[in-house]
């Protein structure tokens, strides 16, 4: 039996997770412990929100104060309060 991966191991291959850059085993084991764990499963909600947010709002303009409103609008529409 395999080893249960661990909340710092989560939390270290997370965007590589997200980016879909781990091989199947790895994805299907951060996968099967963010269900199970209620410590990691917010985080990873909330990064791939965050990451799906960010590729919705992209635009040729480098208007960042714009950018930053979009992810934040879409970040509120998945649930998460704004911080501000």
């Amino acid at each position: 039996m395999k080893p249960m991966i661990d909340c710092d191991a989560v939390m270290r291959q997370m965007w590589d997770y997200l980016d879909g850059e781990l091989t199947d085993d790895r994805i299907r084991a951060i996968e099967e412990h963010a269900q199970m764990c209620d410590r990691c499963y917010p985080h990873v909600a909330f990064e791939r929100a965050f990451r799906d947010a960010v590729r919705a709002s992209r635009q040729a303009t480098p208007d960042t104060r714009a950018l930053g409103e979009r992810v934040r609008a879409a970040l509120r529409a998945e649930g998460f309060s704004d911080p501000r």
